[in-house]
């Protein structure tokens, strides 16, 4: 008993070490974009301002077209491509976890292959480029290796089959029901866990995705929040463009300020998606 008391204390306090340490760069981002730029300039980075400042989101308010404009962009691309990657990848799944499926053996290494090999940068932007002719629209930051993939076809698949009982999907069948109303009255109801696990890793990709804009866009009108963010990183005279406003910039607090722009969305959504992720992952996980 003393041995297990030990080990529980022992735990929280790694626990806590760990938590404190993934939290501490967040809280050094919020501090040094409310940083004043000479300060910051001077004398770095601090866990607490010494001179405070809210000049960087002046700044980005007064840019508030460019950001507005990719913000709407990175929502509609992450929207689309959620619901699009949730039903192709559902729909797979479950097509998948039919033991008597035919060619099943084959349709399951034709997933698993493309865990081990793809096509390459280059082929892929010829292909994605000069055959389906995607660049410079948004389908670019669709469609190019977001869509789905074998690890969430995989875990949707596993969940369907110790999850999911195939009697009651057989007594469907014996009422009368189709495979089409099977699947979107019975097995998507049963599947909220592993549907809002798969919609949260999906949703997550999309926003953070850049390099399909970096390859793929030209257009700095069709930039989503993400490769805007990407630009002001290499370099802030990005916002310069189109006219100044007559304001000197904060060049390296409006990094700060932008990230946070970025990642603010992320850290609202996921509090609320945080049960089902964790019960969506687990039952998903197991093997079929």
């Amino acid at each position: 008993m003393k041995g297990h008391k030990k080990f529980l204390a022992l735990s929280h306090i790694v626990l806590i070490i760990v938590s404190v340490l993934a939290i501490l760069p967040f809280w050094l981002l919020i501090m040094a974009s409310f940083t004043d730029e000479s300060t910051a300039v001077n004398s770095g980075y601090r866990l607490i301002p010494k001179k405070w400042s809210l000049d960087a989101y002046r700044y980005l308010i007064e840019k508030w077209v460019l950001f507005g404009r990719g913000y709407l962009i990175t929502f509609f691309v992450t929207v689309v491509g959620v619901i699009v990657c949730v039903l192709i990848t559902l729909m797979f799944a479950y097509m998948l976890s039919k033991r008597d499926l035919p060619l099943r053996r084959f349709f399951n290494f034709y997933v698993i292959f493309t865990m081990l090999f793809n096509g390459g940068l280059v082929a892929t932007y010829i292909m994605y480029s000069n055959t389906f002719h995607i660049k410079n629209t948004l389908f670019a930051l669709i469609l190019p290796n977001l869509l789905t993939n074998a690890f969430y076809i995989t875990m949707v698949r596993n969940y369907f089959q110790n999850n999911i009982p195939e009697e009651l999907l057989e007594a469907a069948r014996i009422d009368g029901a189709n495979e089409y109303r099977v699947f979107f009255t019975l097995v998507m109801p049963l599947s909220k866990p592993i549907i809002a696990t798969l919609g949260l890793l999906v949703g997550v990709t999309y926003w953070n995705d850049w390099q399909n804009g970096m390859y793929y866009l030209d257009n700095a009108k069709l930039y989503g929040i993400q490769n805007i963010l990407n630009a002001i990183n290499e370099n802030t005279k990005y916002l310069m463009q189109g006219g100044g406003t007559g304001t000197v910039m904060p060049s390296e607090t409006v990094r700060m300020a932008a990230a946070m722009l970025g990642i603010i969305p992320i850290l609202v959504i996921y509090p609320f998606f945080q049960d089902y992720f964790v019960k969506g992952i687990t039952m998903g996980a197991v093997k079929g």
